[in-house]
């Protein structure tokens, strides 16, 4: 068997120590690369979706009342408004003298818009400011009767009263008060989905009590699945087959996300019974 050359046992020590370098340099800046991309996406979804329809709303109503109002620089001169009714009629549009003022204006206003970058905001501040009334419109008596009026007529609505309700129950399951929206206790261990096979979940709180009638004292546990922890399982535990883990929240999340890479040192303590349920 031919001995390697000193030359290349150089280049393969050269080699491996250029990947593990470049590896290393990867591991450093992709947490700060992929959290950039993360809240870009999220402020581009945001300035689509909500913002910028806003911000399209302001526009028209400024081009609508620029007649009316004091607003003399969106009005186009007499020389523009005929050159334009002489391109819709070459473009086969409407050369009416209102369609091609009403043009002009909304052309206009966009100009002046784009001239100043920070309008873009304008239907961020006022999305937020809009969630803030209706949310403590909705705290009082008279608010919560408008919203429930709003309702009734809403579910009347074929296609839209199949929806909305699971929808609501989800948003306030999430965002809703104390007693609807969701709360996790602590960190534990279960066996699942099998015996011997232990998943790591998080405690929502005592089991309904339908189901204690059946299971006896047991616990409701969200099993977060890796690496989208938002999606999972619900099960109903026993007390006593609950292994508590020295976790917070954070740390239990994090695990899930990295599917297992950053593992936590500590091990499992039993939530009341000190040893463990024997196996079927």
């Amino acid at each position: 068997m031919p001995t390697p050359s000193p030359v290349t046992s150089q280049q393969q020590v050269r080699s491996s120590g250029a990947s593990r370098f470049f590896l290393r340099g990867l591991g450093v800046i992709l947490p700060s690369v992929l959290t950039l991309w993360i809240l870009v996406a999220a402020y581009r979804f945001i300035d689509n979706n909500i913002a910028e329809p806003i911000n399209a709303g302001i526009r028209l109503a400024i081009s609508a009342s620029a007649e009316s109002a004091p607003l003399p620089q969106f009005l186009p001169t007499a020389d523009e408004l005929q050159a334009e009714q002489d391109r819709a009629q070459r473009a086969r549009q409407d050369a009416s003298v209102d369609a091609a003022r009403w043009r002009l204006t909304r052309e206009s206003v966009r100009a002046w818009w784009d001239a100043r970058w920070y309008l873009d905001f304008a239907g961020l501040v006022l999305a937020i400011v809009t969630v803030y009334i209706l949310g403590r419109l909705v705290g009082g008596y008279l608010g919560r009767k408008l919203l429930a009026l709003f309702e009734s007529g809403l579910l009347t609505v074929p296609g839209i009263r199949q929806v909305y309700p699971a929808l609501k129950q989800v948003v306030e399951f999430l965002f809703g008060g104390e007693k609807k929206k969701l709360s996790f206790n602590r960190v534990v261990l279960i066996e699942y989905p099998r015996p011997g096979m232990w998943s790591m979940g998080l405690v929502t709180g005592d089991a309904a009590k339908e189901l204690r009638a059946t299971v006896g004292d047991s616990v409701t546990v969200f099993v977060p699945s890796s690496p989208t922890p938002f999606t999972g399982w619900t099960v109903t535990v026993p007390r006593s087959e609950v292994r508590e883990v020295p976790l917070t929240i954070d740390e239990a999340l994090r695990y899930l996300v990295s599917a297992g890479v950053v593992v936590p040192g500590d091990k499992p303590t039993a939530l009341q019974n000190p040893t463990p349920p024997s196996l079927p």
